[in-house]
């Protein structure tokens, strides 16, 4: 049976078909071959991964067995460039051919990593990536522009995540080949449409992850350099954790998935409203307190003495007015009655001293005509006119003779009154 031949009357069974070839491919047995690893991914300590041809587009995908990788002596990742021991597998199961790995060695940095990194390294020096070339993201975009392929995945995870978080929000839609020979051109060209476009306020580049090699046209130099003339905000959402192509460095904010990137352009509705509403019972807390404490404040300010019973104050100072009047004149009067005293005391003194005291007691004053006082009897000869002033009164009398005696003798001097 397994001989006969395949006609249209004695068709083979499908299981006969894979297990000739899976002969076929047995025969093979193993190989050693060389590639650049385009995928690497480990599950239950196994790993699946793809490895492509370095000058062809040829892809073949490998499985590492647990105790194989147990033995490797390197640690392989996306992007390296290896030689491999694999044999052909071909699971009848599941109709598919894979290549199972037995030993694996490094041989080099890939050419398309290294060329990578040499543009990477150029366009960083020239400042495409520096973080003071980032623009800031508008806080709630009216309109989005997004650069994705048609009805795809990425499309509707971005306007869904969108509008679930924004009703409001709108979007021009500018599709693109998003791998192959015409990605580059289509995605430059939709990036330069959309930033001409003045009602586009922020632009986002998505698609839904992928192999590394479907990644590339996204570290190509034109497609980079036309991102960064880009004057609107631009947002890079390949979709890919494992992978970093160029435009996540040169765009203004680099996106995990489509659906992150929506949701970090885009504010949540009812978040946003949360905070209003948070913030505005902030506001009013903060207000009932300080109206609060200022009702406080001036109740007791209102409940103190002096506010209580205005007319207190008027009623102290009246008394210590009252109080300061008598004061002041019980001191002038004192004051007064010292001054006379002392006036009386200076009065008595002064009349003590005065001539008028003298004369009152019985002398007088003897003087010349021209006012000079006669103090000896050499000084008025006779015949020399005198003004005689008395205690009460004034004489006017001639001499007579002189005498040198001072006491009083009955000698009588002639005056004209």
């Amino acid at each position: 049976m397994t001989d006969a031949v395949s006609t249209l009357e004695t068709p083979w069974p499908v299981g006969l078909l894979a297990n000739k070839i899976r002969g076929y491919i047995e025969r093979l047995g193993t190989a050693w071959v060389e590639g650049e690893i385009t995928q690497w991914g480990a599950s239950g300590g196994n790993v699946y991964g793809k490895l492509k041809d370095l000058t062809e587009d040829a892809t073949v995908s490998f499985t590492i067995w647990s105790s194989v990788r147990a033995k490797l002596t390197s640690d392989f990742k996306q992007g390296d460039r290896v030689i491999a021991l694999v044999k052909p597998n071909y699971w009848v199961k599941g109709g598919t051919l894979t290549m199972q790995v037995f030993e694996m060695r490094h041989v080099g940095l890939g050419d398309m990593l290294e060329r990578l990194e040499r543009l990477r390294t150029q366009l960083a020096g020239e400042g495409l990536f520096d973080a003071s070339r980032k623009k800031p993201l508008p806080f709630l975009p009216h309109c989005i522009g997004l650069v994705t392929g048609k009805d795809s995945d990425a499309e509707k995870d971005v306007i869904r995540n969108a509008q679930l978080r924004w009703p409001a929000v709108t979007f021009h839609l500018a599709y693109a080949a998003v791998q192959g020979e015409r990605m580059v051109a289509e995605v430059t060209a939709a990036i330069q449409r959309l930033d001409a476009d003045p009602e586009v306020d922020v632009i986002i580049v998505a698609r839904g992850g992928g192999d590394f090699q479907n990644l590339l046209g996204f570290s190509d130099e034109r497609l980079i350099r036309a991102a960064a003339a880009c004057t609107t905000p631009l947002v890079s959402a390949i979709g890919h954790e494992a992978d970093r192509p160029l435009l996540d460095d040169v765009a203004d904010l680099r996106a995990s998935t489509p659906t992150d990137a929506a949701k970090r352009v885009v504010p949540d509705v009812s978040d946003e409203l949360n905070r209003v509403q948070q913030a505005r019972a902030r506001l009013s807390n903060r207000l009932t307190g300080i109206l609060a404490h200022e009702v406080d404040r001036i109740g007791q300010l209102r409940s103190r003495p002096v506010l209580a019973a205005p007319e207190w104050i008027i009623d102290s100072r009246s008394e210590d007015l009252t109080r300061f009047v008598a004061r002041g004149a019980e001191l002038v009067d004192r004051a007064v009655e010292r001054a006379g005293s002392v006036i009386v005391e200076l009065r008595s003194r002064l009349r003590a001293l005065s001539p008028q005291g003298t004369l009152d007691r019985g002398y007088a004053i003897v003087q010349l005509e021209d006012g000079q006082v006669v103090r000896s009897p050499a000084e008025a000869p006779p015949q020399t006119t005198l003004l005689i002033t008395l205690a009460e009164g004034a004489l006017v009398a001639t001499t007579d003779a002189a005498t040198s005696d001072p006491t009083p003798s009955n000698e009588k001097l002639e005056w004209t009154p």
